[in-house]
């Protein structure tokens, strides 16, 4: 258990047990079951002149290294506007995301990312609190990356633009 001890319902101490096929926390006073939710993460992918942009992580995991901007959707807040704010607060640019490039998970990881394509639509480079640098980088030239997934990512981005430039939405 990495999250509650106690009962939201009645305080008292959770047991781990077998419950819908799966070893969920239960309340042995009031038979409550407590369901840990996902955290869903905004991630933009950002392009200018060939180049996406990258930001050195500040924090941990991956401290150090290299990641597409991005961060946990607040609850209550819309994933493209999180994606945007993640953008500017990680980067200064201000960003208008487009169509979903892809949704992400793995077995065992709390995570989801929900990954846009986007445009700049103003703002300065410059790195916020979270990051130590800022910058673009070919997509056949990438830094030391913080997550493997990114490099995923980025290939299911090209092929996401190869199909909106063959039809006719991106130019």
């Amino acid at each position: 258990m990495d999250q509650e001890n106690y009962c939201p319902r009645c305080a008292h101490v959770l047991e781990l047990k077998e419950t819908q096929g799966k070893e969920r926390p239960v309340c042995p006073s009031c038979g409550k079951i407590v369901y840990y939710d996902p955290k869903v993460t905004a991630v933009a992918v950002v392009e200018q002149g060939g180049n996406v942009l990258f930001i050195r992580r500040t924090v941990e995991p991956g401290m150090g290294l290299w990641s597409l901007p991005g961060g946990y959707v607040d609850r209550g807040e819309e994933v493209a506007r999180a994606a945007e704010r993640e953008v500017m607060e990680e980067t200064g640019l201000e960003v208008r995301v487009g169509e979903v490039v892809g949704v992400y998970s793995q077995s065992g990881h709390p995570v989801i990312l929900v990954v846009y394509d986007s445009v700049i639509v103003g703002g300065v480079l410059e790195p916020g609190e979270e990051a130590s640098d800022a910058r673009f980088f070919l997509s056949e030239d990438l830094p030391e990356l913080a997550f493997e997934r990114d490099a995923t990512i980025l290939e299911d981005w090209k092929r996401h633009r190869e199909k909106a430039v063959k039809s006719g939405s991106i130019r």
